[in-house]
């Protein structure tokens, strides 16, 4: 596996199945939410149809946690927005985040970091050969700790 700055519908659901493994191995049960800037198709684009194929790609593969999109991140966090769309599939708040793309992730961690009061730790990098994880230049030494710590435990699981 490779970073993807902008991936494939089928990367898309990859990188999703391997974020639900990580949340499982964390002890986490997964309920993940593909972001974007729309929510079920309003409005439509071609981003947006990337994970509304991404979402179809596991249903055929039928894989064995909640998951849902695309939507909007306040949809995804916030029980009483979930609740205008009674056709969800997650049955809470989202405790995964899929990105559209790498550039995404990469913001809105930052922006979760510097503005969210509580310990953010990603963007993850996960189905690679090898335990590595990447920290930014300005990363505290919380963030340093955390992102080493994950990178040793994916080295002995």
């Amino acid at each position: 596996t490779a970073v993807h700055d902008m991936p494939n519908a089928e990367q898309i659901a990859d990188i999703a199945e391997e974020a639900a493994g990580f949340a499982r191995r964390m002890g986490y049960e997964p309920r993940l939410a593909m972001l974007a800037y729309s929510t079920f198709g309003h409005p439509q684009g071609e981003r947006s149809e990337r994970i509304q194929e991404a979402v179809r790609i596991l249903d055929k593969r039928r894989v064995d946690f909640e998951y849902d999109g695309e939507m909007a991140a306040d949809v995804a966090l916030s029980a009483r927005a979930m609740a205008q769309y009674p056709f969800i599939r997650l049955t809470g708040p989202a405790n995964v985040l899929i990105m559209p793309a790498f550039h995404s992730a990469s913001i809105s961690t930052k922006m979760l970091q510097e503005l969210g009061g509580s310990t953010v730790i990603g963007p993850l990098l996960v189905g690679l050969d090898k335990p590595v994880q990447i920290v930014s230049l300005n990363a505290k030494d919380s963030d340093i700790v955390n992102m080493a710590a994950i990178a040793a435990y994916t080295a002995g699981a």
